[in-house]
């Protein structure tokens, strides 16, 4: 009667019985390569390789920016961007809480309700509550003869203090001919100086650009900051040479002359000047032609 094996050693048979892998020269029959091999060294040589190819794979994953490329990681640039973006709105929210307290501070000036300012910003200012009865604010003899001095002398100053703006002096932007003049009845805030296309605009003192974008209305328009609360404005323009943020000399080009704009009827340079949030006339200060 035929007795059956057992499986435990048929199993280990099969795993250690040897082969021979032979390379042979298909034209000579010639042995070039002979290896010796069991089940169970192929089984536990694919295993390594197999392992090693995951773990490699995994590692080359983790650790590099392939995993950008695999749905479900987040890019690192986006990370990055979102980070610094975080900072900069904190940033701002810290501003606009900063500038939130000020106005509080100074409406509370205004209105009475305290008798000095509890915020500063940019410098400290203090504020007086005085009733207008306990003042006398009719002009002595001396008072007036004093004031007409000054008048004289501040012709043509446009700052309050003359010996901090001794030494700024406003630089014409172009020269030409004025073909609208400033009217304050007619709401025009400025003088248009007539001007060939493409003539160079410069900045009429040192500065900060605030503003440099397209317009419907006025084509590209220039807002520069200057010092002592001066803001002067340059519109219907053709092209611009400075973006916002930028800092300007005086006589620095800014802009090229234009037609631009709905508003505007030929090329012209439209000016104005802005003295703490007030228009002034700029022919009192800069001479165009």
């Amino acid at each position: 009667m035929y007795k059956k094996k057992p499986k435990k050693r048929e199993i280990k048979r099969k795993l250690l019985d040897k082969y021979r892998l032979v390379i042979l020269n298909e034209h000579t029959f010639e042995e070039r390569l002979s290896i010796k091999l069991t089940r169970l060294n192929v089984f536990v040589l694919v295993s390594l390789t197999a392992i090693i190819l995951i773990a490699g794979t995994t590692m080359l994953i983790a650790f590099t920016t392939l995993k950008e490329y695999i749905p479900g990681y987040s890019s690192a640039t986006l990370k990055k961007k979102a980070i610094e973006l975080n900072y900069k709105t904190d940033s701002l929210q810290q501003v606009i809480t900063m500038n939130d307290r000020y106005y509080a501070s100074i409406k509370k000036v205004l209105q009475g309700e305290v008798s000095t300012i509890d915020f500063s910003r940019d410098s400290i200012i203090q504020a007086i509550k005085l009733e207008a009865s306990e003042v006398n604010l009719k002009p002595t003899v001396e008072d007036s003869i004093l004031r007409q001095k000054v008048d004289k002398e501040d012709k043509y100053n446009l700052f309050e203090s003359a010996t901090s703006a001794s030494n700024f002096v406003l630089f014409p932007p172009v020269n030409g001919t004025i073909s609208e003049s400033y009217n304050v009845k007619n709401k025009h805030f400025a003088v248009d100086i007539v001007v060939a296309k493409g003539t160079p605009i410069k900045a009429t003192a040192d500065g900060i650009v605030i503003f440099a974008e397209w317009t419907a209305n006025t084509g590209y328009v220039v807002i520069i900051e200057h010092s002592y609360g001066l803001i002067s404005v340059y519109k219907h323009n053709s092209a611009l040479t400075k973006a916002q943020g930028d800092l300007v000399k005086a006589g620095e080009v800014i802009a090229s002359a234009g037609n631009a704009g709905e508003l505007s009827t030929g090329p012209h340079l439209h000016f104005e000047l802005w003295n703490d949030g007030y228009p002034i006339n700029p022919t009192n200060f800069i001479d165009f032609k």
